[in-house]
């Protein structure tokens, strides 16, 4: 069975997760939890970054190059048109997305995160303890502000990515007003990326991440609570329901032998 080393909330992870889904492919999912050094997927794949696909004994990082793998090793139901202008069309959208939609994601949500302290108490693993939830929940907006000057998510550069969003969110709008899918009639892989790297914009509404059911259907606020980008978070939605499969409707047995997550220390 393929396995797919992630995170639940790396909206690439779910780019790839969309796409086993589009392609009806079964896949076991493993957990790395994010830590200093990520020293076990280090150790197998020779980098630290999520997604990663395990396909026998070999290994494929990035997502587009797992894209990319599945449409040539497993070509039912393809994703990547084969020649002319969808083609086109369609690698340079995958490729735009993940640099325009998936960076500028991040930003957001951690606008989100800053100022909603329900919000960012409800984004903690299940498992985290009350008393850490509160701590979490209790922790002024300030010192988040503080935090993302760190990380290069200043003020400004949040709002100047929001506004961006805005941007990007209209123009998908305009396209989708014209056809079903980004690229024509049928589903390809810019569809599917665009779809998956949004979830940071707003988690979808069914039953597809593990999240607290409250979070469902929430995300930024200056996107979704804008009229003008509901054509495309309907779009979105339509999409998952088409080809995501439900956590409750898919998950394969796991091998005994083989661990479920990777903890890093």
């Amino acid at each position: 069975m393929l396995e797919l080393y992630q995170f639940e909330l790396s909206q690439y992870s779910e780019k790839v997760r969309l796409i086993l889904d589009y392609k009806q492919l079964n896949y076991r999912k493993i957990e790395v939890t994010p830590g200093i050094g990520q020293l076990e997927l280090l150790r197998l794949t020779g980098q630290k970054q999520v997604p990663v696909l395990k396909d026998g004994d070999r290994y494929i990082v990035d997502s587009t190059e797992i894209a990319k793998y599945l449409d040539e090793h497993y070509p039912e139901r393809p994703i990547i048109p084969k020649e002319g202008i969808k083609r086109g069309l369609c690698l340079m959208m995958e490729e735009w997305a993940d640099e325009s939609i998936g960076l500028k994601g991040r930003k957001a949500l951690f606008s989100a995160i800053s100022q909603d302290q329900y919000f960012r108490r409800s984004l903690l693993p299940t498992t985290t303890p009350d008393i850490l939830r509160t701590l979490v929940e209790g922790v002024p907006s300030d010192v988040f502000k503080a935090l993302g000057f760190g990380v290069g998510y200043s003020p400004e550069a949040i709002n100047q990515a929001i506004a961006q969003l805005k941007q990007d969110l209209e123009a998908l709008c305009l396209i989708l007003a014209e056809r079903p899918y980004l690229t024509g009639d049928e589903p390809t892989l810019a569809d599917l990326a665009v779809a998956g790297l949004s979830i940071l914009l707003k988690f979808p509404e069914g039953d597809y991440l593990d999240l607290p059911a409250s979070l469902k259907g929430k995300g930024v606020a200056e996107l979704v609570n804008d009229p003008a980008y509901e054509r495309f978070f309907t779009w979105r939605e339509q999409v998952y329901t088409d080809f995501r499969r439900p956590i409750s409707g898919f998950n394969p047995p796991a091998d005994t032998n083989a661990p479920t997550s990777i903890q890093i220390d």
